[in-house]
């Protein structure tokens, strides 16, 4: 199990790193899920990503206290917006399927938003 989370782990660096050029692929995420498996495969790995300069300080502040940047928020928001716009008007989806998607990117929205700020 050990192999399957240090393999996993750098899956999901390998993919944060893509996110931090490319606008639709998030970074954090990825790195979330990267240091939750290095923490059960290397502590020495997971110790590099939490003290990252980048990225340690937001890694940091959601294992402390699930708080998420205000200007994390607005991309998150703006980019889902700028997404679901992107559906509707590039497929001209039926009423049901355009509801649906737009439940299904409400509630990730509705978590973003109500999570606490850093030093809230």
């Amino acid at each position: 199990m050990r192999l399957l989370f240090l393999c996993l782990g750098w899956f999901f660096v390998a993919l944060g790193i893509v996110g931090a050029f490319l606008p639709v692929l998030p970074t954090t995420p990825f790195l979330l899920l990267a240091v939750a498996c290095f923490a059960r495969s290397s502590p020495k790995l997971e110790s590099w990503l939490m003290n990252h300069p980048k990225f340690g300080p937001t890694l940091q502040n959601w294992r402390k206290h699930g708080a998420i940047p205000r200007r994390a928020k607005i991309a998150a928001v703006v980019m889902m917006s700028i997404s679901y716009a992107i559906f509707w008007l590039g497929t001209s989806p039926p009423f049901w399927r355009a509801v649906l998607v737009a439940a299904l990117m409400i509630g990730p929205a509705i978590f973003v938003v109500t999570r606490p700020e850093p030093g809230a």
